[in-house]
């Protein structure tokens, strides 16, 4: 049985991902983070990666910052504070891009290939990255 991070769809304060980010360092931390996920552990060109470039912030020092302890909302503050504060449009136009991953982007081919690697090519309903990881982890029939 596999302890999955938060789907990436769920929020804090408003910000899509980053809820999964930090449940997958609170995991690997702990080393209960699926070897399948280490590859992209904070690697550039990942979500993660997006992410920390979206809030300014390293994923290393990120890292060390969840392992001192907290709640989302704290973290997230300690990001605005070292790396910058995001305003309702950033916020916006960052959520846009994180639960439309994949659909009619560069991500297209990555999602198409998994889909076909899952046997899942014929399902229009998972149309996005998001949508695939919920499917993998079980959120998504």
């Amino acid at each position: 049985m596999h302890t999955y991070p938060k789907s990436p769809k769920e929020m804090t304060r408003g910000i899509i991902y980053f809820p999964r980010m930090l449940d997958k360092i609170r995991l690997h931390a702990r080393g209960e983070l699926h070897e399948d996920y280490h590859k992209n552990f904070g690697a550039p060109r990942t979500a993660d990666s997006a992410c920390c470039n979206f809030l300014r912030v390293h994923h290393r020092d990120l890292r060390e910052r969840v392992k001192q302890g907290g709640t989302d909302e704290e973290i997230l503050e300690w990001c605005f504070e070292n790396g910058r504060r995001p305003n309702e449009g950033d916020i916006f136009v960052w959520n846009g891009f994180a639960s439309k991953l994949g659909w009619r982007d560069f991500a297209t081919p990555t999602l198409e290939q998994a889909k076909e690697k899952a046997g899942i090519s014929d399902r229009d309903d998972i149309a996005t990255i998001p949508d695939l990881i919920d499917f993998d982890e079980g959120r998504k029939k």
